[in-house]
């Protein structure tokens, strides 16, 4: 496995995913009942921005840069905040600066595992899967002494089942797999219909880039198929797709979504849209894959 997280951090794909992944946990947040997040690609939790592997791509500037130079609705404001606050607070010096000062001197960026600690609460609990040793312990050192957490070397699928049903009878499950070894949407298909066997009720996001459309298309019509309900598609172009092995946008299917999710991120998406596709062509669509029973 050759994928480093590192050349890739804060782009346009990360901005779309933890945007959503910090308005599902602002949802679970809302009851006093604790939850379970699982993160089952969690990798190194933080990014060094001006590190050698983000500065060769500099895919950040057209990601997180990128927003924090932009001027949004305040309602479109609000709903970034709580994801912005956590970018804000794992770059010490920063407090007073205005969101386009804190891209002039932002220095790192968080990974879905810091976001995911910092906008739950003391009675949720939170475990992260990452297999690869140097980024493990990367992680580790990022989440810090926290008991609420459990950094674990488990393979991926296998925490799917090896770790649901939580004892909590609420949560999130994030997967977010590298996509460099063959069949990974048939992988994660299977992964979500026997994961949602064991736990109907959680709450399901899984992230996948959009390269090859007719393997997307397939990835779509495999769950369709499971007759999982309530399944929502998120799909963000930042561009007309214009060769397989360049990714043109991104995607998240999420299963059991909350009920505000749709209407919140049509308008956040769009507004986000707007800043991050730079040649005219991005757009946004979300639509249900299958609806409730």
């Amino acid at each position: 496995m050759n994928y480093r997280h590192a050349f890739h951090a804060g782009n346009f794909a990360d901005v779309v995913k933890h945007v959503v992944l910090a308005r599902i946990l602002a949802y679970l947040g809302q009851k006093d009942a604790a939850y379970r997040v699982l993160d089952t690609h969690a990798g190194a939790g933080l990014y060094d921005l001006a590190g050698e592997e983000a500065q060769r791509t500099g895919e950040w500037e057209g990601g997180i840069g990128a927003v924090l130079r932009a001027t949004f609705t305040p309602e479109v404001t609000a709903l970034l905040k709580p994801w912005l606050d956590v970018v804000r607070a794992v770059n010490p010096g920063v407090e007073g600066d205005t969101p386009a000062a804190l891209a002039a001197r932002l220095r790192h960026y968080p990974g879905s595992p810091l976001i995911a600690q910092a906008l739950t609460r003391p009675q949720d609990r939170l475990l992260f899967c990452e297999t690869v040793g140097g980024v493990r312990e990367s992680l580790t050192d990022a989440i810090g002494r926290d008991g609420r957490t459990k950094v674990l070397p488990t393979d991926a699928w296998q925490a799917l089942t090896a770790y649901l049903p939580p004892k909590e009878r609420r949560g999130l499950v994030l997967v977010d797999p590298p996509f460099e070894e063959p069949g990974e949407f048939h992988r994660m298909a299977q992964g979500l219909i026997e994961a949602h066997k064991r736990w109907p009720t959680g709450v399901y996001a899984l992230w996948y880039p959009i390269k090859d459309v007719r393997a997307v298309d397939g990835f779509r019509r495999e769950i369709e198929r499971a007759r999982i309900p309530k399944v929502l598609n998120i799909q963000f172009d930042l561009r007309a797709v214009r060769q397989a092995d360049a990714m043109s946008g991104c995607g998240l299917i999420i299963v059991n979504p909350p009920f505000v999710l749709a209407e919140e991120l049509r308008l956040v998406l769009n507004a986000l849209v707007r800043v991050l596709a730079t040649d005219g062509t991005g757009r946004v669509r979300i639509g249900w894959i299958t609806a409730e029973r």
